[in-house]
């Protein structure tokens, strides 16, 4: 909980221009690396583990961008320096027009870590209340917020049951609600849908489909595959901290060498006329096969049937409308008027040498 309290502070930023705020800076990139670097060292000192190694990225605003790779290859290194929780060896990184360690950007940063670090003992509207009193939101903000978010993640009617007794997927949920307590520009996620049914799976890649559609930025870090093809814009595929290729999933995933028609069911007689024809073309390597349905379009069905048969259950039910502050347009609002001091400009001077690198 302590980490991800920190990846998120108490200021707004606004550009020396007209006073806008940083989400009209940097030229519409929420993330720019390059030539990350970060070794570790043992206790002499000495170079022990290059997690990251000369890692260039741009996370462009409104995408959701896909961060990739087996245990071992860097990724949450590189989400760690994008917080600001470790310092790289080498290289720059400009994160919402500012160095990741500027709290100042915080309060546009939402973090939701590959474990939930929660209190166990504090219930679900607790635990939003607590990490809307660290953004320094007043309470009736606190309250309006937090009844949006559990409706939204489907625990409105368990909302005062202590999170310790949640399901992991239950808690996941609590941790996605409360990386979105701040109405973030920029949302870091690490293996959100982990431990989750396959209903909450899809209700939480939906909501971060529109959220995108919205304008936010996601940065997604997860093993389920199937959840990046479905979501993201572009994607990066890192293994020994590098990055070892980049793009959307169309680029990376067509094959040029193949080629599938899709019809209707077609009757023997005609899939032998069909062979003909591209035979005498001189295409023999031929398969023909029906298409399958996803398992997960099945499962969803087959829940949906339940519901609307009146089978009840104890566990989360299914989410609701997305919280409405979360698509109202940025402006500053009674939390940034609590904020102590003048927010800072954005560091032009970074994003000029990271640009123009």
């Amino acid at each position: 909980m302590e980490a991800a309290a920190m990846a998120q502070g108490d200021a707004r930023d606004v550009n020396e221009a007209g006073g806008q705020p940083h989400r009209d800076a940097a030229q519409g990139i929420d993330i720019k690396c390059v030539g990350l670097a970060k070794t570790f060292r043992d206790f002499w000192m000495r170079p022990r583990v290059r997690a990251v190694d000369g890692v260039d990225l741009e996370v462009r605003r409104g995408e959701v961008f896909g961060l990739l790779g087996p245990n071992g290859s860097g990724k949450s290194t590189t989400i760690k320096m994008l917080l600001g929780l470790l310092s790289p060896t080498a290289g720059r990184i400009a994160v919402l027009g500012h160095r990741p360690r500027d709290v100042r950007s915080k309060r546009h940063i939402g973090y939701l870590p590959e474990e939930s670090y929660l209190y166990r003992f504090l219930s679900a509207r607790e635990t939003l209340d607590y990490f809307g009193r660290l953004f320094r939101l007043p309470s009736r903000v606190r309250r309006e917020r937090t009844d949006m978010l559990l409706r939204m993640v489907g625990l409105d009617a368990v909302d005062h049951r202590p999170v310790g007794e949640f399901s992991k997927g239950m808690q996941r949920r609590v941790g996605l609600a409360q990386s979105l307590i701040n109405d973030p520009q920029l949302l870091i996620l690490d293996e959100p849908t982990s431990g989750m049914d396959p209903v909450g799976a899809r209700q939480i890649k939906d909501l971060i489909a529109e959220l995108a559609r919205r304008g936010k930025t996601v940065l997604l870090c997860t093993h389920q595959l199937s959840d990046v093809e479905d979501l993201c814009t572009r994607v990066a595929i890192m293994f020994g901290g590098r990055v070892r290729a980049e793009g959307t999933c169309d680029e990376l995933l067509v094959r040029e060498d193949r080629t599938t028609i899709a019809t209707e069911a077609l009757a023997p007689e005609v899939i032998d006329e069909v062979r003909g024809v591209l035979a005498r073309r001189g295409v023999l390597a031929v398969d023909v096969e029906r298409p399958r349905r996803r398992l997960e379009s099945l499962f969803l069905e087959i829940v949906e049937q339940a519901r609307a048969e009146g089978a009840r259950t104890s566990g989360a039910r299914s989410g609701g409308p997305i919280a409405e502050f979360l698509t109202e347009p940025a402006v500053a609002d009674a939390a940034d008027a609590a904020s102590p001091g003048d927010p800072a400009p954005v560091d032009q001077a970074l994003i000029d040498r990271l640009t123009n690198h």
